[in-house]
């Protein structure tokens, strides 16, 4: 039977997407923590260029970034429920909106943290105010090529699904946190529905940490 790995930090978004994608195709692997702040040496071997999480390894082969780390487990797992679209052109628009969320998401979710004072806290909100309208956007137009409202990828959970629903404990924990509203019904009020869905998934319900968990992250290694 093949080695299945992943290192990792369980309140990392990134490495959510993995675990997500894991439990979707039903795959048993082994969860290395990492000690946040530290590296282990076998973190620094199999990812000597960034020498950060997540690695997937399978059969002592590491592979980095976790949107490739996705792609690779739905390819390579066909058994499975897809993730990517099969189509070619599906496949590289979903590609596109998770290459979309890595560039705005995480970074405006760092200047939020980083902001000093007020209109830098707003300023960093409106950023992710106006990557979510997009989304927003982009799931009604989804839904109405599927006929499926449920998720970005159709009746089930999908490669943008994953891409976007690994920041949602984030979110929360950010809009605690910060006193700001992100994920916001009256601007987004279909992101909305689809985030409650999402995080009740199989799949994912048990691989999001808490929002009391996250805060208590946040707070010990982030905003020190």
């Amino acid at each position: 039977m093949a080695s299945v790995k992943l290192i990792g930090v369980s309140a990392s978004p990134f490495v959510n997407r993995v675990q997500i994608a894991l439990n979707l195709k039903s795959i048993n692997y082994e969860f290395l923590q990492e000690t946040f702040g530290a590296k282990s040496e076998l973190l620094l071997k199999s990812n000597p260029v960034h020498k950060k999480v997540p690695v997937f390894i399978h059969d002592d082969k590491p592979i980095c970034e976790s949107l490739i780390i996705v792609q690779y487990i739905d390819e390579l797992w066909t058994s499975g429920p897809s993730i990517l679209p099969s189509d070619p052109y599906d496949r590289a628009i979903a590609r596109f909106w998770g290459a979309y969320i890595d560039d705005k998401c995480f970074p405006s979710l760092v200047e939020l943290r980083k902001a000093k004072g007020e209109e830098e806290r707003l300023a960093a909100v409106d950023k992710l105010a106006a990557m979510l309208v997009l989304l927003e956007e982009y799931f009604i137009n989804c839904s109405s090529t599927t006929g499926n409202g449920n998720f970005f990828g159709g009746d089930s959970i999908g490669y943008v699904d994953i891409a976007l629903g690994c920041f949602l404990g984030w979110f929360k924990a950010s809009e605690k946190l910060f006193d700001v509203k992100v994920l916001d019904i009256a601007k987004t009020p279909r992101l909305v529905e689809w985030a409650e869905r999402f995080c009740s998934d199989d799949a994912v319900k048990n691989v999001i940490p808490e929002t009391e968990k996250l805060m208590e992250f946040a707070k010990r290694n982030l905003m020190k």
